[in-house]
């Protein structure tokens, strides 16, 4: 059996706010309840599973490989809801998308700070 990532936990201020956020933005199903979670499905057996925390939270980078279809579908939302984004993960590029290895990326920030990225190919592809 190989190694494969089944889900991450992601720490919020406000866990409804912050899966609402990934459910819409990136255009998923809702996000169901598991004890202390709200789990955010990603469709390939690997799930964001968000939990609320009273204390201060460490924005992470959290990437998501998508088809040229759903870029387009997820980059429409984002400039729909006027959020700001870049084509670098250091944020000196804003309202661009980076082309790299041949395909489209760009990056923004959930309610939290955590950097959120989709890329249609992989890195190094």
């Amino acid at each position: 059996m190989s190694v494969r990532l089944n889900h991450t936990i992601v720490a919020a201020r406000d866990r409804e706010e912050t899966a609402a956020f990934l459910v819409e933005i990136l255009g998923l199903p809702p996000a169901t309840a598991f004890g202390p979670f709200l789990v955010v499905d990603l469709g390939n057996e690997v799930s964001l599973d968000v939990a609320g925390t009273d204390g201060p939270v460490h924005p992470q980078h959290y990437a998501f490989l998508v088809t040229e279809e759903e870029f387009d579908q997820i980059w429409g939302r984002i400039k729909d809801r006027g959020l700001t984004f870049w084509a670098d993960p250091f944020h000196q590029r804003p309202g661009q998308i980076n082309t790299d290895d041949g395909g489209r990326g760009l990056y923004w920030s959930d309610p939290n700070g955590h950097n959120l990225e989709i890329i249609t190919r992989p890195y190094g592809g």
